[in-house]
């Protein structure tokens, strides 16, 4: 019987995974012809295909060069640091949620996302990182988020230890005193483009990606995931408690300095190419658990995939919605995903009653 379920079970996960990658291609493909300019997918298609060596040379050209300029060159680096951002920001929401043991937990809870910003607001607003060169801003916010977790780890930490509560406790409070130090920086804003511009980063866009932007996110995801995958079993346990998990192997405490690092890691680094993009790292892995259930060897993959696709189709509707201006991709998150969210909670609640 527990062989039967089993084996319906691991079918399922199959299924999803496979479903999932065609729809995150057909994404990656469709939106990379939407937007103001709207090229066909097919055409999308053979410009992709003819930058292949080995088929690339049999498929003859019927777009124009502006074509291919906007999809290798705007279009496609932002639907791929999509994918990446969204699914980065999921597989934090999971670690967070594991950390905490808590599935109302998000990526920003320890206050990541405000030393990004008051540090990317200095910079946008007067320059005080500009000695950094191009990337100034996206180095500028993680230089941010690094200095908020080390400063939240060290007060966290109790005869030693992490304290979980005292963790939480940091993540709020220095939140608060960075939100306060960043509307101070903004009220004293010497002209009123940077000021847009700081509030435009900071409500999280994809506007200004380049290939240049994909590298170190793209690494930084698939090294975590990597270590997050190999630990699954570690994470499971953690959800049962503290005690329990330390009786059976878990190094709870070194474990929990992990999960610390990858989330930060992650998350600092993601805030850095796209701002604030809130609520996929809450609305995403509880979804995915109804999917799939809480074990975390299908948990964290589905939800990466899940994450990616959300957050490239988010994207196509913040830059056609009122094209040719565009909206913050972390405004539509909270605005589509929120009411989302609120019916996945009483459908869920109702299926319990």
């Amino acid at each position: 019987m527990n062989t039967r379920k089993c084996s319906s079970t691991t079918s399922r996960f199959v299924i999803v995974i496979i479903i999932l990658i065609i729809v995150a291609s057909f994404s990656i493909l469709t939106a990379t012809g939407l937007g103001s300019s709207t090229i066909a997918p097919i055409t999308t298609a053979k410009i992709l295909f003819s930058k292949i060596p080995t088929i690339g040379t049999s498929i003859l050209p019927t777009w124009t060069q502006l074509d291919e300029n906007i999809i290798l060159n705007l279009r496609l680096p932002r639907v791929c640091l999509g994918m990446v951002v969204g699914a980065s920001l999921s597989i934090c929401g999971v670690t967070m949620q594991v950390l905490v043991r808590n599935t109302l937990a998000d990526p920003f809870i320890l206050g990541v996302s405000s030393g990004a910003a008051t540090f990317a607001t200095l910079e946008m607003l007067f320059g005080v990182f500009a000695f950094l060169g191009t990337f100034s801003i996206s180095i500028a916010a993680f230089i941010g988020s690094a200095i908020t977790i080390i400063f939240v780890y060290v007060l966290s930490k109790v005869k030693g230890r992490i304290n979980i509560t005292q963790l939480l406790l940091s993540g709020v409070v220095v939140a608060m005193i960075l939100d306060g130090v960043t509307s101070i920086i903004k009220l004293s804003a010497p002209n009123a483009l940077g000021l847009h511009n700081a509030e435009f980063w900071m409500a999280g866009s994809l506007a200004g990606a380049r290939w240049e932007y994909l590298k170190l996110p793209l690494i930084i995801l698939i090294i975590c995931m990597f270590v997050l995958m190999i630990n699954y079993r570690s994470l499971n346990l953690l959800l049962l408690g503290e005690e329990s998990a330390g009786t059976l192997g878990v190094n709870v405490n070194r474990f929990h300095k992990l999960l610390i690092l990858i989330a930060s890691l992650m998350t600092g680094v993601t805030i850095a190419v796209s701002g604030t993009i809130g609520f996929v790292g809450l609305m995403v892995p509880h979804f995915t658990r109804l999917l799939v259930g809480g074990n975390h060897q299908k948990l964290l993959p589905i939800s990466a995939l899940l994450g990616g696709i959300l957050v490239v189709w988010v994207d196509v509707v913040a830059r056609m919605l009122i094209a040719p201006e565009e909206l913050p991709v972390g405004v539509l998150t909270a605005v589509i995903g929120g009411p989302i969210f609120i019916w996945m909670l009483k459908r869920s609640n109702g299926k319990k009653g």
